[in-house]
This record gives structure tokens, C-alpha cells and sequence, in this order.
């Protein structure tokens, strides 16, 4: 089957190559979920991943394997993600929820809302809200599922590669990468430096408590509603 790749043998070796790779994002992605995902799971659908990858890639297209099948394999964990039905309804019903009293918290103040003000507007106690918070982890696979990858075949993951002949798709590509920098630079200067531990210096939870001084369990809840306050943000530019 994977056979447009090259021999069996240089096949395996490809597999052998990255399946660090494909441990690697399952235990980073995993650390976004829910315990009822298991992390065999993730990792059995990042190696298809990876052999769809292994047999699609073409040279001369201004990739590199490499990030195209990180692609490829993060594709294949969320599709198993959706095959699962992960997200309970109540969980994306708080998600909603919280999104929305950060939205008008935000447009009331005129400025990032804390925690105590968003959970004023929600009409619920600061404990509760966190709470909320720390249960609705794994909104950031929803955030990358709205702008990483589209539902048909022909999604950004299948087109890398092909961005110089397509204009549009560059500036598109541009303005949410101009968006979400702003974003985060708006965001309160705790969760900026979260999102700066784990997105760019790939730090997991439990060292980024160690940094911050607090639980492992209140890194849980910042991180989730950093990305709550990027998705208003996205929301709020796309929608004007």
C-alpha cells in the first residue's frame, strides 16, 4: 500500500526514523485531554498518520518531510479524537459558556478580564468558574481544529507545500498568524508567559507549575482559559 514511498525496508526505516516524532505530539496532545483518551490510541492513529505521510510526500514541493508529517500525524490524532466523540456536549456547552463571559467581560472593561470578572458575569463563585475551567481543558483542540485543518479532502494539511501558487491562501495564512501574535501579546502577562513555556520552549505542565509557583491543576486551568481569550479574539476580528 505504501509502496509509492520506496521499498518496504525504507519504509520501515522511515517509521523507525519518526516514531519518536509520533510519541512525542501524542504525549503532548495528551496532555490537553481528558484521562479517558488513551495515549495507545493517539499514538496507533499518529503511525497511520505517519505512513500516509511517508506515502503522499513529494519532493520539490517546498516542504520538508519532516513538517509535513508532523502535519500529517496531528490530522490523524484529531480525526481519531472526533471518531471518539472525546468532548461530551456539557463539555462544549461550558466551553460556550465561558467563552461568551469572557467576550463580554472583555468588551465591558475595554481590556483582558480576570477570572473573578468573568465569573461574575457568569453569576457563579471564582471556585466554580475554575473548576469549569479546569474541566473544559482540551478547547485548544478545538482552536486547532478551526484554523489548522478543514472537514473536506482538499484541507491546508493536504495542500503544504503548494502555497506559492496560491496568493490568497498566503495572506490568509498571514492574517491569522499577525492575529494570533497579537492575541497573545494582549493576553495577562501570567498567561502570556504559559503559553511562551509550553508553545515555544515545549515545557509540559508540571514544569511550568515548578516556574510559576502554583499547581499543576492551576496551569491546566490558565492554559485553557488563555486559549478561551484567543478564541474571543479570533472571533471578534473574523466576525467584522
Amino acid at each position: 500500500m505504501y509502496t509509492s514511498a520506496g521499498t518496504l525496508d525504507q519504509t520501515n526505516e522511515k517509521v523507525n526514523e519518526y516514531l519518536p516524532l509520533v510519541r512525542r505530539l501524542a504525549y503532548h496532545l495528551k496532555n490537553k485531554l481528558a484521562n479517558s483518551v488513551e495515549l495507545d490510541d493517539l499514538i496507533q492513529a499518529g503511525l497511520i498518520g505517519l505512513l500516509d505521510a511517508i506515502a503522499k510526500f513529494e519532493d520539490g514541493k517546498n516542504a520538508q518531510f519532516p513538517t509535513y508529517a508532523t502535519q500529517r500525524i496531528k490530522g490523524a490524532m484529531l480525526d481519531e479524537l472526533r471518531s471518539l466523540d472525546w468532548a461530551p456536549r456539557s463539555l462544549r456547552a461550558n466551553q460556550r459558556k465561558i467563552q461568551k463571559a469572557t467576550s463580554q467581560a472583555q468588551h465591558a472593561l475595554g481590556r483582558s478580564a480576570s477570572e473573578m470578572e468573568i465569573s461574575t458575569v457568569m453569576g457563579i463563585s471564582l471556585e466554580a468558574y475554575q473548576k469549569m475551567l479546569f474541566e473544559s481543558s482540551g478547547a485548544q483542540i478545538v482552536l486547532y481544529d478551526d484554523h489548522g485543518r478543514g472537514d473536506d479532502e482538499n484541507s491546508e494539511i493536504d495542500n503544504v507545500g503548494d502555497e506559492e501558487s496560491d496568493p490568497i491562501k498566503i495572506l490568509g495564512r498571514k492574517k491569522f498568524h499577525q492575529l494570533l501574535v497579537q492575541a497573545i501579546e494582549d493576553l495577562p502577562e501570567r498567561e502570556k508567559i504559559l503559553m511562551s513555556l509550553y508553545y515555544e520552549q515545549d515545557l509540559n505542565f508540571r514544569e511550568i507549575s515548578a516556574i510559576l509557583g502554583v499547581v499543576e491543576s492551576r496551569v491546566s486551568q490558565m492554559h485553557t482559559q488563555a486559549i478561551l481569550r484567543l478564541r474571543v479574539a479570533f472571533e471578534g476580528e473574523l466576525t467584522n
